[in-house]
């Protein structure tokens, strides 16, 4: 209980919907109570209906009421059934957009984090499991139990106003169903749930060493201890599934069990206090026939709150999230075209880092202009880039657009900086789609031009849907640098003026990487470039280079002055030139 209640003591993804829609969730809960009051209403009515009818009254007068609430009753249990239904999921798909919606605010807060630890496709797949779960909570466990907790009240208080000793005993025996079972469930699915997800993380951890390794089981002739290595966690996990559909087959035959001794003490309780005449004898059919429909009410609360360990789970990691809105109020716009990009006395180290990643680093690059930024990895390349962009902010110094903190510009990071990294995203749709993103009112004109420039025409004129053929996901129907040409002809349709090249020809081979360099500067010239790159090939491109080591720059100057006067340099550029010459 106490771990129940510190799961939800700094919570801001459940309760703060039980409040935001309370009404909604009050109507909710009304409908689901009437629709199982109409079907215990509608048995109660029909026993005592039965058994007048049995006794011939001499009038049909006599059971004319009866008649009219069994039809009554029999029309409200699925019209109410109904209603609830459209109003729980009515609710529930209101509060899932909100979800939605704080999701996506932090992932896309934490987009530059989350990208450097995990794949953002597996992150956002299991966020949308954990929102599963939650709408679970509430369609499965949350209403429910509530429903099934109040039908437990109403049926104890109002037994027990015939009698206080049967009431008492009614407490203790729906008391099995509605709690005891509940926490039973609970408490042994946990620590099954637990067991389960230890030998899972083991099992994967094993799987991957073991394919890894593969060639050396195969050359060992360890095949058979290979398959046994694999299949015993999957036994063992299967052999808790077991237990779970025992123990659910056991849970639920239990409760039937308790049910049926319920009956027992309504029909010898009612044969004592209904029996004062024979009028009074009708009623002992309806209080005994009135529990079945019961049964599915508090049957599922069992089943609902044993699924709370994976809830659990669920709720702990959303609130992990920091989903609070970026605040916009300081942010501005530039009102005059970019003219310069100055980094000054920059101080940045990482809150776990053991080292300042830059100490006092100063950089100035003015409109136009092309700089080729080299070091070891390690030294900060990717850092920096995320600082200009506004992704990490320095522990001191600043970095600014025209004398205006890049951190107060982002609502213009679009048309102001474009990114072409070492692998860009595309998408399952088509070429024209695809290059589209860099501005969506872009015609289909300008987009073909914007394909042309990057010397992509010839290839698309030879497939066989042209413009509109499917690029597929993560463009696997292109080679690493067609990727890279429809990403660059993306960014020639954002046109922003400064573009960062955060080393794109990474994965190309030298002849693919010197047709693209080319490309690359040829339709950006106009253009001011921040290259990310891990040697010199193209250097020649740019008009400064600049080596990052040890949180400075430890070279600077034009690829003509460092090729002269820094033998560093020249013994790279040539050993460069070497390769691509072979």
């Amino acid at each position: 209980m106490k771990d129940f209640f510190a799961t939800f003591k700094h919570d801001s993804w459940v309760m703060p919907y039980l409040r935001k829609y309370k009404k909604l969730l009050a109507l909710t809960l009304f409908l689901g109570l009437m629709t199982f009051f109409c079907g215990s209403a509608l048995m109660f009515n029909s026993g005592y209906l039965i058994s007048k009818a049995a006794r011939h009254p001499y009038n049909i007068l006599m059971i004319y009421v009866p008649i009219v609430l069994t039809r009554a009753f029999g029309i409200g249990r699925p019209a109410f059934r109904y209603a609830e239904r459209i109003t729980s999921h009515n609710w529930v798909l209101r509060i899932v957009s909100d979800f939605r919606k704080k999701l996506y605010q932090a992932v896309a807060k934490h987009a530059v984090a989350i990208r450097q630890n995990f794949q953002t496709g597996d992150v956002l797949s299991l966020l949308a499991d954990d929102i599963d779960h939650i709408e679970n909570l509430y369609l499965r466990t949350v209403f429910p139990t509530v429903i099934a907790l109040i039908m437990y009240v109403l049926i104890v208080l109002a037994l027990g106003y015939f009698t206080w000793w049967f009431g008492l005993l009614m407490l203790l025996l729906l008391g099995l169903v509605v709690i005891v079972m509940p926490l039973w469930s609970v408490l042994l699915n946990g620590a099954r749930e637990s067991q389960s997800r230890q030998i899972q993380q083991g099992f994967y951890t094993q799987l991957t060493d073991a394919v890894m390794g593969l060639g050396d089981w195969l050359i060992s002739g360890r095949q058979r201890d290979f398959y046994d290595r694999q299949t015993q966690p999957i036994e063992q996990i299967a052999a808790l599934r077991r237990q779970d559909h025992r123990f659910q087959w056991w849970r639920d035959f239990t409760i039937q069990m308790v049910f049926g001794v319920i009956c027992l003490a309504l029909l010898v309780w009612s044969s004592f206090y209904w029996t004062t005449d024979k009028a009074s004898s009708n009623w002992i059919a309806a209080f005994v026939l009135s529990v079945f429909p019961l049964v599915d009410a508090l049957l599922s609360v069992s089943q609902g709150v044993s699924e709370w360990p994976s809830y659990q789970r669920s709720i702990r990691r959303v609130n992990a999230l920091d989903t609070a809105p970026v605040d916009e109020s300081d942010q501005t716009v530039l009102t005059e075209p970019f003219q310069v990009l100055r980094v000054a006395d920059l101080n940045f180290q990482y809150p776990a880092g053991d080292r300042p990643i830059f100490d006092h680093l100063n950089l100035t690059l003015q409109a136009g202009e092309k700089l080729a930024l080299l070091g070891p990895s390690g030294t900060g390349k990717s850092t920096l880039l995320k600082l200009i962009l506004g992704d990490l902010q320095p522990d001191d110094g600043s970095v600014q657009l025209n004398d205006v903190p890049v951190s107060r510009l982002q609502n213009q990071r679009a048309q102001l900086f474009g990114v072409l990294d070492q692998q860009p995203y595309l998408f399952n749709t088509s070429i024209l789609n695809n290059v589209r993103m860099g501005n969506e009112r872009a015609t289909d004109e300008q987009v073909k031009a914007a394909l042309k420039a990057v010397e992509l025409e010839p290839l698309i004129q030879t497939l066989p849907d042209g413009y509109e053929t499917v690029v597929e996901e993560g463009g696997a129907r292109f080679s690493g640098g067609e990727r890279q040409r429809l990403a660059l002809a993306r960014i020639l349709l954002q046109d922003a003026p400064i573009i960062i090249l955060d080393e794109p020809t990474v994965s190309l081979d030298p002849i693919t990487e010197a047709h693209l360099l080319t490309t690359v500067f040829r339709v950006l010239h106009d253009k001011t470039i921040l290259w990310v790159t891990h040697h010199l090939a193209g250097v020649e491109n740019v008009d400064q280079v600049r080596f990052l080591e040890a949180g400075k720059f430890d070279m600077a100057g034009t690829p003509d002055e460092l090729y002269a006067n820094a033998p560093r340099f020249k013994r790279l550029y040539d050993l460069d030139r070497g390769r691509d010459a072979s």
